[in-house]
């Protein structure tokens, strides 16, 4: 299997899934996609990359969904500038920005996974370990006079004290 599935986009806007002979909707593309597959889309009879698109088309059925895809100013700009300042700035600098902050992210919560974890584990251990350590107490309490364990122990030693 490859990791990139040749889509075919006809006239009448159906998409024709080359892999497994099959019509696919928009929505199918979208959990394609979601999976972690690489689509291309090509224009069945011209040929042409229509893949970009298609994507488009995706990425503004979604937005319709949640009723926002971008904030009005940036729409403004991208209408404004079209492909002049803002096609370079998408192409170099968003999807590196996109996929670093993906690539931090997920080593953000695997570390604090592993804090988690550690925590949880010395919590476990510090109740073991006063488990254990408690017959040794009531050991050391055994051994020591009764006195001791009954009375408060003053600050001063006897022989320090003046009448």
């Amino acid at each position: 299997m490859t990791t990139t599935l040749l889509l075919k986009k006809y006239s009448n806007r159906r998409l024709y899934d080359t892999e497994k002979s099959q019509y696919v909707t928009i929505e199918d593309v979208s959990e394609i996609i979601k999976k972690g597959r690489d689509v291309m889309i090509a224009d069945a009879q011209t040929k042409d990359d229509v893949t970009a698109f298609v994507l488009t088309q995706i990425v503004l059925e979604e937005a319709k969904k949640k009723n926002i895809l971008l904030p009005a100013p940036v729409l403004h700009l991208i209408i404004r500038y079209g492909d002049n300042a803002l096609g370079e700035f998408m192409e170099k600098y968003l999807q590196k920005t996109i996929q670093n902050y993906l690539k931090y992210k997920k080593a953000f919560d695997e570390q604090m996974k592993k804090w988690l974890d550690l925590g949880m584990n010395m919590s476990d251990m510090m109740s073991k370990s006063t488990d254990i350590q408690s017959p040794f107490v009531n050991m050391m309490n055994f051994f020591s006079s009764p006195e001791e364990t009954d009375q408060p122990k003053s600050e001063e030693p006897e022989t320090t004290k003046k009448n």
